[in-house]
């Protein structure tokens, strides 16, 4: 009956998005998110305080047993990110798809709309699902919504190709969990999360957590299965990207959470441990490395989320690996920093992602180069745009730098007592590097996007978004500055979610992490002050002044232009010249050359491909296409070839039959 109930709610919701006005569909489905949204907050913010597990709706029937709906710490985090996230994506939708309402069908918008409440509430269900019926069946309903959300524009071919890579990718993934799902059966005869703990008891079968990291994996972008994420946010609208790359794959992160807190052998758990911090170093790195080489907005955007995520897989390797060697103090640190920094990638990556949105929307491109001197005419952008690059960046005093301090502190105690000291030192080593790589990529994105001089007439021609998408902008800009400025109670938040996972006291994460918190929040608030402070007296030291304004020193050169500019391209090419052989370069136009004293003008743009692109998702474009073509052959139009062919296929069934075969 559930699924019957489920089955009406959606009709309802696709009906009641078609039926309404054009432009009153979004807040149908804003309303609709809005009301579940609360509806799990309520109970979720109970968890969280204390009530202990809650168990929404139980003994629902399925083929694969009987599952349930239930909240726990794990779950109503996310439930929390995830229904905060949705409702400032739908407000945000509604002024970036205005443009569209004209060139658009209703059906086509009805549809968007519907598939956008869709994500919010499969993501929900995906959470709150413990039998494996039901959250397979949420996480294919997740799956195709994204799927139907990112073929917005699907007249595009890009876009096609990118939405068939991503429905591929994410039903191969889809085959790993199956597959883990039934080895839980096989072993315990059941199939839900809870038997877990039973099927991992002897420190045996770590086949099926490899099978879960896999189809997990492929939905958090871990390294190598990433290639899905730089080719799907490209081609997403910009509010798609943000709640995909945001909240959507931190359901693959969730789902490797719930399957290794059901481990308890020290050894296996030890092996995990290393599984995950190997591959949240090579996944940041990768990401990292690309991201600071693509100049385009949203590919830099996509690449750094893969990224992000190796930062919360070190994070969470170190505190698995601390687990196993019984340091409650590494093991806290580590853990608290992976969530914290779960909960700070989904504020800042969204707030990113709808910047890009906003200048895509009035210059119609998001080519790096074709930016300059934004900031003049698009500031509260640039402003809400840069709180989220310094929160990215990990600096102070912005929610990004509270998370990984937490992992780098977590990492030095483990080198201090001396556990895992080799290990704790490779992680350390890694999120260094990532950190200073990412502050190359972001100062290159911030730069040549809003600062300097315009390289278009678009730019000068644009002006600052409606007010609707400022005010979804300031929901996730908001949690950004209350996190990094009062950080000793916004953990408080995770507490519960650390205890539930590993049995650690909240009293003991009161009395060795709190006063650290509170150190940073207190540096963090002097270091505001202080810049109000140097401000003012530089308001008051020109108010009796004249300041002349002028163009930019050339170094000498009398005839500066708009052209004697840092590129995208010129402005990582030395990291460049280090990470050729992790790309694949698409070169249009011809670069200045050295003997060219005097050059005339060039037309050049370089493309930045992953390599593992072509390995693992490029053979299967063309298998299809081959397969395509092989197909169509068959379409003859002769009505006896057509009867042909039923027939058979009739006779290969009544074989098979006999056979036993099916």
């Amino acid at each position: 009956m559930f699924y019957l109930y489920l089955l009406l709610a959606l009709a309802l919701l696709v009906a009641a998005t078609f039926i309404a006005p054009l432009r009153h569909k979004v807040w149908v489905a804003f309303t609709a998110v809005t009301v579940a949204a609360v509806a799990v907050a309520i109970p979720s913010i109970g968890v969280l305080a204390g009530a202990g597990e809650i168990e929404l709706i139980q003994s629902i029937d399925s083929p694969l047993g009987v599952g349930s709906l239930s909240i726990d710490a794990l779950s109503a985090i996310f439930l929390l990110i995830i229904g905060l996230a949705g409702m400032a994506t739908i407000l945000y939708s509604r002024g970036y798809l205005a443009h569209y309402l004209t060139k658009k069908s209703s059906a086509h918008i009805s549809l968007h709309y519907t598939a956008l409440a869709l994500l919010v509430l499969s993501m929900m269900l995906v959470v709150m699902a413990d039998g494996s019926f039901l959250f397979l069946f949420a996480w294919e309903l997740m799956t195709i919504a994204s799927f139907l959300l990112i073929l917005f524009d699907a007249e595009r071919a890009e876009v096609l190709r990118a939405a068939l890579a991503y429905l591929v990718m994410m039903h191969i993934g889809f085959i790993f969990l199956v597959a883990g799902f039934v080895g839980i059966d096989s072993i315990c005869g059941n199939s839900s999360f809870d038997w877990l703990a039973v099927c991992f008891a002897n420190g045996e079968n770590t086949y099926i957590f490899i099978l879960f990291l896999l189809g997990f994996g492929m939905k958090a972008g871990l390294f190598p299965m990433h290639v899905w994420l730089p080719e799907a946010h490209p081609a997403a609208p910009s509010h798609v990207s943000a709640i995909m790359s945001g909240v959507m794959i931190k359901t693959g992160v969730y789902g490797v959470m719930r399957v290794v807190s059901q481990m308890s052998v020290p050894d296996q758990i030890h092996t995990v441990g290393i599984i995950l911090l190997a591959a949240g170093a090579v996944t940041g790195l990768w990401g990292v490395i690309l991201a600071a080489l693509q100049n385009d907005v949203k590919r830099l955007l996509a690449y750094s989320s893969i990224e992000n995520i190796g930062v919360i897989f070190i994070g969470l390797g170190v505190a698995t690996l601390a687990h196993a060697a019984g340091s409650p103090i590494v093991m806290t640190l580590a853990l608290c920093g992976a969530l914290m920094h779960t909960i700070n990638h989904s504020l800042f990556k969204s707030l990113l992602f709808f910047g890009a949105g906003n200048i895509y929307s009035q210059m119609h491109t998001t080519h790096l180069d074709r930016f300059g001197g934004v900031a003049k005419h698009m500031p509260v952008t640039a402003i809400l745009f840069l709180v989220a690059t310094v929160a990215i960046c990990a600096l102070p005093p912005l929610n990004g730098f509270v998370g990984e301090f937490m992992i780098y502190l977590g990492m030095l105690n483990s080198v201090r007592d001396g556990v895992n000291t080799l290990y704790a030192a490779g992680g350390l080593l890694a999120l260094a590097l990532i950190g200073g790589i990412v502050v190359l990529a972001f100062t290159k994105l911030y730069s040549t996007v809003f600062l300097g001089s315009p390289r278009h007439h678009h730019v000068a021609e644009s002006e600052e978004v409606d007010s609707l998408r400022i005010a979804a902008m300031a929901i996730p800009a908001a949690g950004i500055i209350a996190i990094g400025l009062f950080p000793q109670y916004a953990i408080r938040i995770i507490e519960p979610v650390v205890e539930s996972l590993t049995g650690t006291n909240v009293a003991y994460i009161d009395g060795y992490i709190s006063p650290n918190l509170s150190r940073i929040s207190l540096t963090a608030i002097l270091l505001i002050i202080v810049i109000a402070l140097l401000y003012i007296v530089k308001r008051r030291a020109q108010s009796t002044r004249t300041v002349a304004k002028g163009p930019t020193w050339g170094c000498g050169f009398t005839s500066p232009n708009i052209r004697m500019q840092y590129t995208g391209e010129s402005f990582a090419e030395g990291l460049e010249s280090i990470a050729t052989s992790l790309t694949q370069n698409t070169v249009e136009g011809r670069a200045v050359g050295k003997s060219e004293i005097f050059p005339t003008q060039h037309n050049y743009n370089i493309r930045h491909k992953d390599k593992i692109d072509r390995l693992l998702a490029e053979w299967w474009v063309e298998l299809l296409r081959i397969i395509n073509k092989r197909i169509m052959k068959l379409r003859t139009g002769k009505i006896n070839h057509y009867i042909l062919f039923a027939l058979l296929f009739l006779v290969a069934i009544f074989v098979l039959s006999l056979l036993n075969l099916i």
